[in-house]
């Protein structure tokens, strides 16, 4: 196992550098204090030969390309102060109403303009028997996008010996404030040779939030049973493209209780026999199948991205949740530590 640093660029000024974690049985992720970008994850198919499965580029100057910023896939990075929609980019907190970005139509998206995504962190690297990591902190100040208090958060990304990827979230503050944190990642197991509609999936939860015209939960749900929308048992993403051409941009709600960290989700394919398990302390993940992903973006040896080739899991608290009633811990509190982990286990069938 190890851990290496190498300049990646700079961003306003600020050295960036790219960090290789490797775990020495065939998993390899190379993540950048730009925005704690995953830009690559290597993992071995059942011949043991490693293959890219996530999107993301080898240069930083991509993420600046036009291509890529008209689209804003968001491939990879740190998402925040708080993931998913906020409905008319607005939430009251303790009585008072704040305003932030409306950066997806009237809504407020993965924390606003120019977030911790698009910001150089601090970083320190660590090994430990059996694991090497990688710890990002980042101070987001009283008003950033017009979140209130100073909010001091920490992303520590460990890769261990059983090709597990682990994500673990930190945060206290001086002000009540909204928070949910989460990754990113785009997956494709088949190592981009094809789309991710053959991969099988499983989620272990048996309801979704309905979202409204602009695609914000506000309060109703959805019971899967005997649905489409039912993956309790493993089958094809692309079973549900009979009833939704767009595929999947919804928030399935554990079976388990909040806070309970535990196996949530497993995707497989058969083509590579890679498995990929989801474990999560989270309430919920958005699963989303790339709809709107543009064809242009690739990575530089011509590995091609676009529409339906990387799914995403991003394991958060609820969209939209400083504006409903039940969502559980959507706000962080003096004296309260935010705490989120999400794991991410590799293998094959």
């Amino acid at each position: 196992m190890k851990v290496e640093r190498q300049p990646f660029g700079e961003v306003g000024g600020r050295e960036v550098d790219l960090f290789t974690l490797s775990s020495g049985n065939g998993l390899v992720a190379r993540i950048t204090n730009y925005g704690g970008i995953l830009t690559s994850l290597r993992v071995a198919d059942r011949d043991g030969r490693p293959g890219e499965i996530t999107c993301g580029f080898d240069s930083l100057g991509e993420y600046f390309s036009e291509a890529y910023r008209s689209n804003s896939p968001y491939f990879g990075c740190v998402v925040g102060r708080y993931a998913g929609r906020i409905k008319d980019a607005a939430f009251g907190v303790d009585g008072v109403r704040h305003e932030v970005p409306a950066n997806d139509g009237e809504n407020h998206l993965h924390g606003g303009i120019d977030s911790i995504d698009k910001r150089v962190w601090e970083a320190e690297t660590f090994e430990e028997p059996g694991k090497v990591g990688l710890r990002l902190t980042i101070t987001s100040p009283d008003g950033d996008n017009g979140y209130p208090g100073n909010l001091e958060m920490s992303v520590t990304f460990t890769v261990t010996e059983e090709n597990e990827l682990s994500i673990e979230y930190g945060a206290v503050t001086d002000r009540a404030t909204p928070l949910s944190m989460t990754h990113h990642a785009y997956f494709n197991l088949n190592g981009f040779a094809d789309r991710i509609l053959d991969h099988e999936a499983m989620i272990d939860a048996d309801r979704f939030l309905v979202p409204d015209g602009s695609n914000v939960p506000v309060g109703d749900e959805f019971e899967v049973s005997g649905s489409v929308w039912d993956y309790s048992r493993p089958k094809p993403i692309g079973e549900v493209f009979a009833e939704e051409s767009k595929g999947f941009e919804h928030y399935y709600v554990f079976r388990k209780k909040a806070g309970e960290f535990g196996k949530v989700a497993e995707f497989v394919d058969a083509s590579s026999a890679r498995r990929m398990e989801v474990l999560t302390s989270e309430p919920g993940m958005l699963f989303y199948t790339g709809f709107y992903t543009s064809d242009e973006l690739r990575r530089n040896e011509g590995m091609r991205y676009g529409q339906f080739r990387g799914f995403c899991c991003e394991t958060s608290r609820y969209p939209n949740g400083p504006n409903l009633a039940d969502a559980p811990d959507s706000v962080l509190r003096p004296g309260d530590a935010f705490r989120s982990r999400t794991v991410f286990r590799f293998g094959t069938v």
